[in-house]
């Protein structure tokens, strides 16, 4: 059984993506043989439909399709607002990008989601995609876990990051919902913060336009901002090894890395660490720092 990534930056971190690609398909001896991407996940700047992050990409929805198309990997549109409306299904930027990425090649795009709203306009409007439960429903209890793993709309579902390690529950899942979990692996949020879904929802009324006020986070650590260092120490943080000795021989397959919002240098150090030999990692740092059309920091 092979890891399978799910990898933020669809559109933000376009350029990283196409310097790094072509070296993973060149140098496959660099990077773990036990690994390999199955999706790339984001959503442009501007985008209604957006949630989770404020999105900043800026890549050409075009030329991101086009690389996902190139390396075989599935395109996944992140369409996680939790608020939508009637009236927001009809945006007619959001339905471009669906026209555009829903018959994108032999491997199937996918849409990420919180809102059965969109779930149910999508699957009448665009069926040739497949969807993915959002870790923004901040299911936190197990039996709301098993019960999103149930519904037959979904290939996959993320769970909140707080029930990664609820190993004895999750091994006791039958073998078709074990492939349907998508673990959140690099989360830095504080690992008992009561105010995660509020924080989700107010980015979702920004992306909608709606006049609000920034949503403070409590945690006393909030200013020191994302760091990978931090992020390890987390209770529900799931590194190589936890991947290698527990999470793959248990029979669970998915993981998805975090990091729309952070810098192509942080996502570099995620590619660094999850799919890259140790031996390698300087060359692999190496090829990208010394690409010149790139802009990591």
């Amino acid at each position: 059984m092979q890891a399978v990534y799910h990898l933020p930056g669809l559109f933000e971190f376009h350029e990283l993506y196409r310097v790094f690609l072509p070296l993973y398909r060149r140098r496959r001896d660099w990077f773990y043989d036990w690994c390999t991407i199955g999706s790339v996940y984001g959503a442009p700047a501007g985008c209604r439909w957006d949630g989770g992050r404020a999105g900043f990409g800026d890549a050409d929805p075009e030329e991101a399709a086009e690389l996902m198309r190139e390396y075989g990997i599935s395109p996944r549109l992140t369409f996680s607002n939790s608020l939508l409306r009637e009236e927001d299904l009809f945006d007619p930027a959001c339905n471009r990008l669906c026209a555009m990425f829903e018959k994108n090649g032999p491997v199937p795009a996918g849409v990420i989601l919180a809102s059965d709203l969109l779930l149910d306009y999508l699957r009448k409007s665009y069926p040739g995609f497949y969807f993915v439960s959002s870790t923004t429903k901040v299911l936190t209890g197990f039996r709301q876990l098993e019960r999103e793993l149930e519904r037959p709309e979904f290939r996959f579902v993320v769970p909140d990051f707080r029930l990664n390690k609820a190993t004895d529950r999750l091994a006791s899942l039958p073998g078709q919902l074990k492939d349907k979990v998508e673990f959140l692996c690099n989360e830095a949020c504080r690992f008992d913060c009561p105010d995660r879904k509020a924080c989700y929802e107010n980015v979702s009324r920004k992306n909608l336009g709606l006049d609000c006020e920034d949503h403070l986070c409590t945690s006393p650590d909030a200013e020191r901002g994302y760091r990978f260092s931090d992020a390890m120490k987390n209770p529900g943080f799931i590194g190589i090894r936890e991947i290698r000795d527990i999470y793959l021989p248990g029979g669970f397959s998915h993981f998805k890395i975090e990091g729309r919002s952070l810098g192509s240098a942080v996502i570099l150090e995620f590619l660094l660490y999850y799919m890259t030999r140790p031996e390698f990692q300087l060359r692999v740092r190496e090829e990208i720092y010394l690409d010149s059309s790139l802009d990591l920091f």
